[in-house]
């Protein structure tokens, strides 16, 4: 069985990121706030791993994907990548405006900005 496959990456996924989260946390000196995510964490990884007759949690799961759920995905991943960015930008300018550098989301939109130019050059050539 691939691992893309199993219906266990992503709940061990979930639970991994709240036991980092936690850890996290708990270094920072939170341990209550880290206990909160990890339950948050692992409350998702269930979800994926028991919710598995719902299309939409089987499609993100990964099994069940169809080219259907490949044209959502790439439409899904263009919207929330345009809403990042679209909130570096404000950040970035509400930092200017306070008198700060704009530090970090200037780098950030930086990586942002590069990296599509890049696909852009790449997948043109690729065409």
């Amino acid at each position: 069985m691939r691992v893309a496959k199993s219906k266990w990456l992503v709940p061990l996924l979930a639970v991994a990121l709240g036991l980092a989260v936690f850890a996290a946390q708990s270094i920072g000196g939170n341990p209550g706030s880290g206990l909160e995510s990890l339950g948050i964490m692992t409350g998702v990884g269930a979800l994926f791993l028991f919710g598995g007759r719902s299309e939409t949690i089987r499609g993100l799961r990964g099994d069940g994907r169809d080219e259907r759920f490949r044209h959502i995905d790439i439409h899904a991943t263009a919207l929330a990548g345009l809403a990042v960015i679209l909130a570096i930008i404000v950040a970035f300018i509400v930092e200017l405006a306070r008198g700060h550098s704009g530090a970090p989301y200037g780098w950030l939109a930086a990586i942002g900005g590069i990296t599509y130019i890049a696909a852009i050059i790449i997948f043109t050539i690729r065409g």
